[in-house]
């Protein structure tokens, strides 16, 4: 391993700690999964922060493992790193014996150590071999993607992953070029993008190659497809109380993180049902509305930043919930008792008269 490539500055490495903090800080042993570990940033200190806190690094990337191994040599007895992809979580914690764990972070897309390290083919700005692979050691390459791919499929690669308006154009380039010979270079199929996009779209929104650089490097890694597994993976093996952090750069991450977070807070059971059946409760909850945006500061001290969407949750016991609602249930009608015209008991009254049939306008707010 030589010196470390690049520079790499924690994306709401804050908040991610706040997060963090009551599933990891609850006393005792506890097991928190980096499950994008790069260079470390944000392992180093969940680390520092919880002195009895376990370590779980996953990556798939060998060269950012050797960097990580080196920057946590002193946690080296509470460290577990694995060579590995966030989707084989479960066998991971299976092998290390880890049923459950307290804490999971996600901190997707594309590494600092992969952006700045020109050899990698990640850059658009920096003329490279068309790798892309975050994992070098196995796997096709854009190089492959770009000249093996039919047009309908290269075409689909970049309008799907990329979102790019403008995927057939492209797409119809990349052919003509590779019939003239191989593509191979980073900075050729940047120019070839530029090329294929009319003047006045190339003006706004960046570079023209972004999005092309975007899907191709998501179709090599198989990000999507990966991530769509790991979440409910990740999810299902977080203990009562653990908490999952999931740090997203484009629509298409945030889009799937979104959706597996509402698959586990809301019901399953028919709406119309007076109380929850066995097993259909929510058993996670949302730790805040929405995702969460980074601030002007972070921005300014790390413009990768700019991207970042933001969404939490913890594992919650139904059957607690269940139970404390039913508690406060009981609670309202005695009060509501002590309240009726004619009554000066606190024993449980009939139903409402002042209340139509099936109204049932008391709702549970979030902080009651």
């Amino acid at each position: 391993m030589g010196e470390l490539r690049g520079t790499h500055v924690p994306v709401l490495l804050e908040r991610c700690l706040e997060l963090l903090a009551p599933a990891l800080g609850r006393g005792g042993r506890t097991v928190h999964v980096d499950a994008t570990l790069g260079l470390a940033g944000h392992a180093e200190a969940v680390l520092r922060a919880h002195p009895e806190t376990v370590l779980v690094g996953l990556d798939r990337d060998t060269e950012a493992l050797a960097h990580a191994r080196v920057r946590l040599a002193r946690f080296a007895d509470r460290v577990h790193l694995e060579h590995a992809v966030y989707d084989e979580l479960p066998e991971v914690l299976d092998r290390l014996g880890y049923p459950s764990v307290d804490g999971v972070l996600f901190d997707l897309g594309v590494s600092s150590l992969q952006l700045d390290a020109p050899d990698r083919g990640f850059a658009y700005a920096q003329d490279a071999p068309l790798d892309m692979r975050m994992d070098q050691t196995r796997g096709v390459t854009a190089e492959e993607v770009v000249n093996t791919y039919p047009h309908p499929e290269l075409a689909r690669v970049l309008r799907v992953y990329g979102e790019e308006k403008f995927a057939g154009r492209i797409a119809s380039a990349i052919i003509r070029e590779r019939e003239r010979g191989r593509i191979t270079s980073s900075a050729r199929l940047a120019e070839l993008v530029r090329e294929s996009i009319p003047a006045p779209a190339r003006r706004t929104g960046g570079h023209p190659a972004k999005r092309t650089f975007q899907a191709l490097r998501i179709e090599v890694n198989r990000e999507l497809a990966a991530l769509e597994t790991a979440l409910p993976a990740a999810l299902d093996r977080l203990a009562v109380g653990g908490r999952l952090v999931v740090l997203s750069y484009h629509s298409l991450e945030d889009r799937l993180t979104k959706q597996a977070l509402a698959d586990r807070v809301r019901s399953t059971g028919p709406i119309d049902l007076p109380v929850e059946l066995p097993g259909s409760e929510p058993t996670f909850r949302l730790l805040s509305r929405g995702a969460e945006l980074p601030g002007e500061v972070e921005v300014t001290a790390n413009p990768r930043a700019a991207s970042v969407r933001l969404r939490a949750a913890e594992r919650i016991d139904p059957q607690a919930r269940q139970r404390g609602r039913t508690d406060r249930e009981r609670y309202r009608r005695r009060v509501k008792a002590m309240h009726q015209p004619g009554t000066g008991s606190t024993t449980e009254s009939g139903p409402d008269p002042r209340r139509a049939p099936g109204d049932t306008t008391d709702e549970e707010g979030e902080g009651t």
